[in-house]
């Protein structure tokens, strides 16, 4: 009989015939719960999408209202290797024609062809700056060209190996890109200077740079955002090695000189310079 009284309880309970009451509420109740909550959610999603809108307008689309990257651009090499690391051996092609075809593919949207139908031809040796005038806006802003053929002996045009199948191998630097940034407040370019590190300064021997005393010309700064400059060419730097050491472990550390760019810093101690190992084998 307990059993029967809790079972009818529970029936009552989700549906109660004499009061019509289903979950111990009339409808009319559950009516108001429900318009209430549908108006509450509706209040939310709306101040929601009014906070998204406010704020949508105080951003640019072609430049990031904040920025929390590093100041100092950072430097990577072409090609890269495992880890860094470039590890070949002269007498066989198949050691060293993955990096010939890194190189080949790092370099082909920089073809003078393409440079001459996308880029501009700027005037060099000064900073090539596109402002806005008032409300009007200067987008798409034009990018300089940067030819392939400039980087000379380094290119692939006048060897298809880059140095690789003599054992005077070249390596490539870029800096990283950073909106706006202005490398030299004197007027003079940053060049890259690059030098064995300390235990290895026997090993490295000549360096050959190109451009000529491995600049980045002026030209190519500022660099006004991807949406900004969609044709933007990063400026490179190649160092050609010459007579390195074969057969043994070369490290080398490569950096930027310029006086708006500090070398090392500590959020980053490898802001403005790159560490590379170089091993260049030979049967003879």
């Amino acid at each position: 009989m307990a059993k029967d009284d809790k079972k009818s309880g529970w029936k009552e309970f989700f549906w109660n015939p004499r009061t019509r009451e289903f979950c111990g509420r009339t409808a009319s109740s559950w009516g108001l719960i429900l318009l209430f909550y549908l108006a509450f959610y509706i209040f939310l999603a709306g101040l929601f999408t009014l906070t998204m809108y406010v704020m949508l307008q105080t951003l640019d689309d072609h430049k990031p209202t904040y920025q929390d990257r590093l100041s100092t651009p950072g430097m990577m090499i072409r090609p890269k290797g495992e880890q860094l690391e470039i590890d070949y051996t002269v007498e066989y092609t198949e050691t060293w024609e993955r990096y010939v075809q890194a190189l080949n593919n790092f370099l082909s949207p920089y073809n003078d062809s393409v440079q001459a139908q996308k880029n501009y031809e700027c005037k060099p040796d000064q900073y090539f700056i596109q402002e806005d005038s008032g409300s009007l806006k200067n987008f798409p802003k034009r990018s300089c060209q940067f030819k392939r053929s400039i980087l000379e002996d380094c290119s692939g045009l006048t060897d298809r190996y880059y140095g690789y199948s003599e054992g005077k191998p070249c390596v490539i630097i870029k800096l990283n890109r950073v909106i706006n940034f202005l490398p030299s407040s004197n007027r003079n370019p940053p060049y890259v200077t690059c030098a064995a590190k300390a235990d290895d300064s026997d090993k490295i021997g000549e360096l050959m740079y190109f451009p000529p005393n491995g600049t980045f010309n002026l030209m190519y700064y500022p660099y006004y955002g991807k949406k900004s400059q969609v044709n933007y060419s990063q400026p490179l730097v190649a160092i050609k090695f010459l007579n390195i050491t074969m057969n043994e472990d070369v490290n080398v550390e490569c950096r930027i000189n310029a006086d708006n760019i500090k070398v090392g810093s500590e959020r980053d101690k490898f802001a403005g310079r790159i560490s590379f190992k170089l091993r260049i084998n030979s049967r003879f």
